[in-house]
C-alpha cells in the first residue's frame, strides 16, 4: 500500500470512526425521517431543497470544541451505539448502490446523530431508506443530509489520475500524500515547504485531477514501515 492509500485509509477510519463534537448539526439541515417519500431528482437538477440545506460540515467544525464522551470502553472513547449502527446503515449504501452521490459522513456531529454529506438531497433520502430496509435497527430521525459538492466516488477518481506523480512529483516538487477532504470538497494534497508555497503547483495538480479543486500543505515524507 503506497503513502497515498495508507493516508487515505486512516483518513476513512478517523471520519467513520465518529470523531466527537459539540455543536448543532440540524441547524438548516434537512432531518430525514422512517418512511418519507423521495421525490426523483432529475440528473444534473438542484436536488429538493438545496437551498435550504447547508454544506456538509468542515473538519474544523467536527473536530473543535469537544463535549464529554458519551460512551467510554476501557476510558477511550467510541461512538454512541445509536450512531454508529445507523453509520454503518448508511454508510454501506453509499459506497454501493449510491456511490454516484454518497460524499462522507460524520458520525455523533452532534452526540447521537449522523451527518450524512450528498450531492443530491433526494437520492440522499432514497440512500437512507434503502439504509433501513438493509438494517431496520438504524434509527433514521438520527440522520441529518447535508450537501457535498463531489462525490467519494469521483474524487477517489481524481486520486487515480495522481498516483502516477506519487514518486516522481510534479514540476520538481515531490508528492507525499493525497486525500479526499473530509467535507467533500476536493482534494488534500501535501508536499514539501516549497511545493505548499507554489501557486503553480496547486494549479497543475488541480489541472491533472480533472478541475477537482486541490489544496496543498507541507507535509513529511512517508516512513518505511
Amino acid at each position: 500500500m503506497n503513502a497515498a492509500r495508507k493516508s487515505f485509509a486512516a483518513l476513512i477510519v478517523a471520519t467513520t470512526a465518529g470523531l466527537l463534537t459539540a455543536g448543532c448539526a440540524s441547524d438548516g439541515t434537512e432531518v430525514v425521517r422512517p418512511g418519507e417519500g423521495a421525490p426523483s431528482a432529475t440528473a444534473g437538477a438542484e436536488p429538493s431543497g438545496a437551498s435550504e440545506a447547508k454544506p456538509c460540515p468542515p473538519p474544523q467544525q467536527w473536530m473543535g470544541t469537544r463535549v464529554a464522551p458519551p460512551t467510554t470502553l476501557d476510558d477511550t472513547p467510541v461512538n454512541t451505539p445509536e450512531a454508529a449502527e445507523l453509520s454503518q446503515a448508511v454508510g454501506e449504501q453509499g459506497r454501493g448502490a449510491f456511490a454516484e452521490v454518497y460524499g462522507s459522513l460524520v458520525v455523533d456531529y452532534p452526540v447521537g446523530r449522523v451527518a450524512l454529506c450528498v450531492t443530491d438531497l433526494a437520492r440522499g433520502r432514497e440512500l437512507a431508506e434503502a439504509a433501513k430496509q438493509a438494517d431496520p435497527k438504524a434509527d433514521l430521525t438520527r440522520l441529518d443530509l447535508y450537501l457535498a459538492r463531489f462525490s467519494e466516488r469521483r474524487l477517489l477518481a481524481a486520486m487515480e489520475r495522481l498516483d502516477p506523480y506519487l514518486g516522481p512529483g510534479v514540476l520538481g516538487f515531490p508528492l507525499y500524500s493525497f486525500n479526499p477532504a473530509s467535507d467533500a470538497s476536493g482534494l488534500e494534497v501535501t508536499t514539501n515547504a516549497a511545493g505548499a508555497a507554489s501557486a503553480a503547483l496547486k494549479a497543475r495538480l488541480q489541472q491533472l485531477a480533472g478541475g477537482i479543486p486541490v489544496s496543498v500543505a507541507k507535509g513529511e515524507p512517508a516512513t518505511p514501515a
